[in-house]
């Protein structure tokens, strides 16, 4: 029903987009399909086909259109789309933000802005040229990596953060680890750390591991993650007090009603972010050798 083709970045903007992707799902004229977005980065998603509504902080439905970028999440956002749908997009490197971004990442954290309002013309032509690509995927990811690299050039040459691109990895590959044993490995005070992943993030360093171990253990509810019985122990929560808190800040219902909730768009995401673990893995263990 979900269809998901991803697409690497060219090497000029690989410290600032994680990937490109393209989806679609061609549901009933009359389906409503609800789920959550929990994202650990920012992302731009332009909406080109369906009839998108996200609730609001003020917990009503909002429709929505075009290109726009949504924060980090540190809690679910729920989002429905009714009929067949296509959303496109990218998903944005915290060490490169400040190539795109003039305003900190917490400036959109668990929140979402018209793209044209924070990239003004770049923005308006980047909805404009992926309306004109039509389903044709070499048009619409040219049309992306033309807007993006429109963007850098306008911030000017700005460095991305060494300290967060080696923070990035970690996230995903050991969701367990203590925030200061991570800002001692990469010599940073603790409130070093707090300062960059504010500014590159949106959230504390100890949100993003909260959110990044919460996401591992769905992946494993999920059937996408088989780790071993010590690797589980070490995932697993204190007691049932604090998986009720940790499934009711990330997931907005109980663990067993998770079990049981349909979440294609999470899911998506959780078996991408999967493939990476994986992947970190074994580049990790060829370099040991």
């Amino acid at each position: 029903m979900l269809v998901s083709r991803n697409y690497p970045p060219p090497d000029d903007l690989s410290e600032c987009i994680a990937r490109f992707y393209v989806m679609s799902a061609e549901l009933p004229a009359d389906m409503v399909m609800p789920d959550r977005l929990l994202s650990e980065t920012a992302f731009v998603r332009i909406l080109v086909r369906g009839d998108w509504e996200a609730m609001g902080a003020d917990g009503e439905w909002h429709h929505h259109h075009g290109a726009l970028l949504f924060g980090a999440n540190s809690r679910p956002m729920p989002v429905r789309v009714r009929g067949p749908f296509t959303v496109v997009g990218f998903a944005l490197r915290p060490c490169g933000w400040s190539q795109l971004f003039d305003k900190a990442a917490r400036e959109y954290t668990d929140d979402m802005g018209q793209l044209e309002d924070i990239w003004g013309d770049t923005g308006q032509t980047l909805w404009a040229d992926i309306q004109s690509a039509g389903t044709n995927d070499d048009r619409i990811i040219a049309a992306m990596i033309s807007a993006v690299r429109a963007r850098k050039t306008e911030l000017g040459n700005i460095s991305v953060s060494e300290a967060i691109a080696k923070f990035e990895p970690i996230i995903i590959s050991d969701s367990t680890r203590k925030v200061e044993d991570i800002a001692t490995e990469l010599d940073l005070s603790l409130r070093q750390l707090e300062r960059l992943c504010a500014k590159h993030f949106g959230h504390t360093p100890k949100m993003i591991m909260r959110r990044s171990r919460f996401l591992d253990m769905a992946a494993v509810i999920r059937g996408l993650s088989t780790p071993s019985e010590t690797e589980l122990a070490e995932l697993s929560f204190f007691d049932q007090s604090h998986l009720i808190r940790e499934f009711r800040q990330f997931i907005g219902m109980t663990a067993t009603d998770f079990e049981k909730a349909q979440t294609p768009l999470l899911d998506a995401g959780l078996d991408l972010r999967q493939k990476r673990k994986v992947m970190l893995r074994q580049m990790t263990t060829a370099c040991a050798r």
